[in-house]
């Protein structure tokens, strides 16, 4: 059986994502690798063994094209308006809290925000399936 370890994501500046996702998500750096012409960084929390992977070229200037292709990066958090109000509070610009109700009964509660790249990541409330 497969288990998912880790996403990748290509960022700019190194010192800004790692703080961005410090500060965001409460990710640590656990481990950095270091070559010739890339950085692999990667962040976790004690929440899960899943890992963020940043890689950052060297050399590189230009912001990454995210495409019409990605999607989001979910997370699940206990207090859903307190992480957003935080959020505000940090300058993060989180988007408006929803309530997910396409049957008229409330399946999800959540919020996005975009990290330093462009990258969209949805904060969602634990409870039901998001746990």
């Amino acid at each position: 059986m497969a288990k998912t370890i880790h996403s990748m994501i290509r960022v700019i500046d190194e010192d800004r994502s790692v703080a961005f996702y410090e500060k965001a998500l409460g990710l640590k750096v656990s481990d950095r690798l270091d070559f010739p012409d890339f950085t692999l960084v990667y962040l976790s929390n004690p929440e899960s063994e899943f890992e963020l992977e940043l890689t950052i070229n060297k050399g590189r200037t230009e912001p990454y094209n995210l495409g019409d292709g990605y999607g989001h990066l979910a997370v699940t958090v206990d207090h859903l308006d307190a992480e957003h109000a935080r959020f505000e509070s940090e300058g993060f610009n989180p988007r408006k809290l929803v309530s997910f109700a396409p049957a008229g009964e409330v399946i999800a509660r959540f919020f996005f925000v975009t990290d330093p790249d462009g990258y969209q990541i949805e904060m969602i409330e634990r409870g039901g399936r998001f746990r």
